[in-house]
């Protein structure tokens, strides 16, 4: 089975205003559109990869990103699957960055894995359990198949996190994907054990 990670486009979403869950997110700039039309447009020109099924979380950047390049690939409509959101900001989304030390407090996820991010929300610990489980749900629900998911940043460096074993090590790299950057993974069934075969290709970008 082979598992495409694909980051949105150049969104609104940051840590100023809104904090840009499904609610708060207003999706992408024009910067993320002409990212992910870039690729739309070298996925149907160069026909390098088939794709049996497409996938994004359930925040608008990453809809949004997902509907423009899956013509590419023969898709008219893409599913949407919660487990593959960015962290869950549970009762803060919507909220504005300034406001949250008020609201909820100030901390450190790392320093903090077991505390949620809000009510409702993700901790450090509970959002890499998510990104784990859904990676071996596709696996096993769609074998030898190749899968795309338009997902996050956070959700591919939690990938890189969950299968190298960094969760817990402070002095791991910091991992930040291009927007619109492929990641590939691999499952083999036979060794019940994930390769990865590319990270950040974004060629599209030149």
């Amino acid at each position: 089975m082979r598992l495409i990670l694909v980051r949105h486009g150049d969104a609104h979403g940051g840590f100023h205003g809104p904090i840009a869950g499904p609610t708060g997110c207003t999706g992408l700039t024009d910067l993320g559109r002409d990212q992910a039309r870039r690729l739309h447009d070298d996925l149907k020109s160069t026909a390098r990869l088939t794709v049996d099924h497409i996938v994004t979380s359930m925040i608008p950047r990453a809809i949004e990103t997902a509907g423009i390049i899956a013509p590419a690939l023969g898709f008219d409509t893409v599913e949407q699957d919660c487990s593959l959101c960015e962290v869950h900001t549970g009762d803060a989304d919507g909220v504005d960055w300034a406001d949250y030390p008020t609201r909820f407090g100030s901390f450190d996820m790392f320093g903090e894995p077991d505390r949620v991010f809000a009510p409702n929300g993700d901790s450090w610990n509970s959002f890499h359990d998510r990104v784990a489980g859904v990676m071996d749900r596709l696996a096993a629900d769609r074998p030898d198949q190749t899968v795309m998911a338009v997902c996050h940043a956070g959700v591919i460096a939690a990938s890189l996190r969950v299968r190298f074993d960094g969760i817990s090590d402070a002095s791991t790299a910091r991992m930040v994907p291009t927007n619109t950057g492929l990641t590939e993974w691999e499952y083999s069934t036979e060794l019940g054990q994930w390769t990865l075969r590319s990270y950040n290709d974004a060629r599209h970008l030149d």
